[in-house]
């Protein structure tokens, strides 16, 4: 998505590199995205404007009741698969979702209106080190986010089940 990025791509990139953003994004985006979808019947997720997106629902690691969450992701292969980048927009803590799937990898996402059962993976060493760099190509604000904390952001990859 990087390499021959228009203005208006560019200027988001830049946006959401912010600290600003990363205070106030997590806190309307993903309510916008739920409320839109759901409304639209699955058809349409509006942060999907800006980059691909799911929506995931997996079981809580504690409570194993099944949560929903609005996700940017990078599809591999036409959407044989899905990288889902666990940046919380360079936040401190790793965001909860990454937590529900390392217990319960067994999934599902809406990609485009459709419900896939999937199965969750978190990548280390160099298959992740591999896919960072795919990462970064496709967006490069979240090399902003990992500059910014401690921690690895989380990467998972997403298959069918």
């Amino acid at each position: 998505m990087a390499s021959g990025a228009t203005l208006p791509v560019k200027l988001i990139q830049k946006v959401s590199s912010t600290l600003l953003f990363a205070r106030i994004a997590p806190h309307f985006i993903p309510a916008m995205d739920k409320a839109v979808h759901r409304l639209t019947g699955g058809k349409v997720l509006l942060s999907a404007r800006m980059l691909p997106g799911v929506i995931l629902t997996a079981r809580g690691a504690r409570s194993g009741e099944p949560r929903t969450t609005p996700l940017a992701c990078m599809p591999e292969d036409g959407g044989a698969s899905w990288l889902l980048i666990g940046s919380n927009f360079g936040r401190p803590g790793h965001p909860a979702w990454t937590g529900n799937l390392l217990k319960n990898p067994d999934a599902d996402v809406n990609w485009q209106g459709r419900d896939i059962p999937v199965r969750a993976r978190l990548l280390a060493g160099a298959e992740r080190a591999e896919a960072w760099q795919a990462v970064l190509r496709f967006w490069p604000p979240y090399a902003t986010y990992q500059a910014r904390i401690e921690r690895e952001i989380r990467l998972f990859r997403l298959e069918r089940r």
